[in-house]
């Protein structure tokens, strides 16, 4: 039977219909029917949804007629992954991918996912890797080229495409860990002038051997029983709580409990602040603020240490990072089972090749 043209919603395939509905405080939003016939061959609106995209997708189903292009392109996978997904993730997760997805969407975006080939994400790798600046960037593309990988098994999953993963066997490039340990020297150049806010923030991760944002989400609640209890903020170990005891063996207190109990005696003019790091008027400490304040120290170590003509230990304290704080609470422990059940990792390896920098003390031949 011959369709009759369509008067209006031109833009739509043929027999998809666009509603506008209104709610009860006046605010509208727009649905897509299929403009059907039931057995009896009275005119019947099959609900499509309010997503255009999905709408056309449901419309190709009834039509029994493959999908518009459009709606299988990377760019429809990117943004409901930033819609859905995303949010779900910690918070220092999601900046983290929210970078890769901008880089993302410059090389894949417009792409259908059914047309992406293996060869296209070598090709990505290779130029993030070596970009146009002469600065290599490995880690990044092996980070973006794992996260188009849960891109496209998404979109499987959402049946955007039904072809393999076309990162699958992709190499990556090869990572050589950070090696940086801080000596005590250095820390003492650098802890000495920090304030103590950021002193506060250097012990409990070196005791802790948590992450920055782990240790400044910490409230005074998870502090009981003698326990510090801490649950990391990472992708595969949320839910993963650690108990860090305060008391030794002979039930005297650690040093982590003394820095604790170090805290807690400052006096401050809001006594409900919920978090262990706080400023004077209970406000909670923010990574920005701990930021700026190490890098001050920092920078002022290490032009005291070359005014006094010591251009060695300068140049450590240039390198020292804060994040190798954690680095150097691995390290210094000396069993590496315990510092790898501290850091909250599951398997050893991770510890040993990563986390481990000072070195094995080993004995002479004689």
């Amino acid at each position: 039977m011959r369709m009759r043209p369509k008067k209006t919603a031109k833009d739509l395939p043929p027999r998809m219909l666009r509603r506008t509905r209104a709610g009860a405080k006046g605010k509208q939003w727009v649905c897509y029917y299929y403009n059907a016939r039931d057995e009896n061959g009275k005119r019947v609106e099959i609900p499509l949804g309010t997503d255009l995209n999905e709408a056309k997708r449901k419309w190709a189903e009834l039509e029994q007629t493959p999908a518009p292009v459009e709606t299988g392109l990377m760019k429809i996978v990117f943004d409901r992954y930033e819609r859905e997904t995303l949010p779900t993730l910690s918070l220092g997760t999601q900046r983290v991918y929210s970078g890769y997805l901008k880089f993302l969407r410059r090389g894949f975006e417009s792409a259908p996912a059914d047309a992406i080939t293996p060869q296209h994400i070598a090709q990505y790798r290779d130029t993030r890797a070596h970009g146009p600046d002469g600065i290599k960037r490995i880690t990044q593309a092996n980070r973006e080229v794992t996260l188009l990988s849960t891109m496209f098994n998404y979109a499987r999953e959402w049946g955007y495409t039904a072809k393999e993963n076309p990162c699958k066997g992709i190499r990556k490039f090869k990572e050589t860990p950070r090696d940086f340990y801080v000596d005590d020297e250095v820390w003492a150049a650098v802890y000495t002038l920090g304030d103590a806010i950021l002193q506060d923030c250097m012990d409990l991760m070196y005791l802790t051997g948590q992450r920055r944002g782990d240790i400044l989400k910490i409230r005074r609640s998870e502090i009981k029983n003698n326990e510090l209890q801490v649950k990391p903020d990472k992708p595969g170990k949320r839910g993963k709580r650690l108990r860090i005891a305060l008391l030794d063996e002979f039930r005297n207190l650690t040093e982590l409990g003394a820095v604790i109990n170090r805290i807690k005696s400052r006096p401050r003019s809001v006594l409900s602040s919920f978090y262990l790091l706080a400023t004077d008027n209970g406000q909670p400490i923010t990574e920005h603020m701990v930021v700026d304040r190490f890098e001050k120290a920092r920078i002022e170590a290490a032009d005291n240490a070359l005014s006094q003509g010591n251009v060695d230990l300068a140049e450590r304290i240039k390198k020292f990072q804060f994040r190798d704080i954690r680095a150097k609470a691995a390290s210094d422990i000396e069993s590496l089972k315990d510092a790898s059940e501290l850091l909250g990792h599951s398997e050893q390896q991770i510890t040993r090749n990563v986390y481990r920098r000072k070195g094995q003390l080993v004995k002479p031949v004689r």
